[in-house]
């Protein structure tokens, strides 16, 4: 993932409620399949498997966060576990044919998900984080960034 995506995601991730959080899993799992198919018609198959092996790992936090008290949870995890073929199919043949399935079913979860976490007044999962504000500042010929300090041990989540 390019390192814009992965600030964009990250600064998502502290604002985000737990059912947002599963929206975004999936929205990364996407990007990453996307990039691995990018990776293919450059011919760079390292970089595909390696953008695959790391939408499985997204792939295994959504199926690690499931809770098998309710019967949704099964019909997830049986999801779960196709796309997760798909993955390994595409991988094991080299070549991303495998992938289109296993992308409109994730779509479709995506876009379920995305009207549940509409309705999700929770609030943020983690505490104590620094609000985030869209915007750009420039300043003589460049763009200021903001500096987050990492020696401030009072951010991040709290328990």
């Amino acid at each position: 993932m390019q390192k814009e995506a992965i600030q964009a995601f990250t600064a998502r991730i502290t604002q985000a409620s737990k059912s947002e959080l599963i929206v975004i899993l999936y929205e990364m799992i996407l990007t990453e399949i996307k990039e691995a198919e990018e990776a293919f018609e450059r011919e760079d198959l390292e970089a595909f498997d390696k953008d695959l092996k790391q939408a499985q790992k997204y792939l295994g936090e959504l199926m690690a966060a499931l809770d098998y008290r309710y019967k949704l949870a099964y019909n997830l995890s049986s999801l779960y576990q196709y796309v997760n073929k798909r993955i390994i199919t595409a991988m094991i043949q080299r070549k991303p044919d495998s992938l289109e399935s296993a992308v409109s079913v994730l779509q479709k979860l995506l876009t379920g998900f995305e009207g549940v976490s509409k309705e999700d007044t929770s609030g943020p999962m983690m505490r104590n984080t620094q609000q985030l504000y869209a915007g750009l500042t420039y300043g003589k010929g460049t763009l200021n960034e903001t500096y987050i300090d990492p020696n401030d041990r009072s951010r991040g989540f709290i328990v």
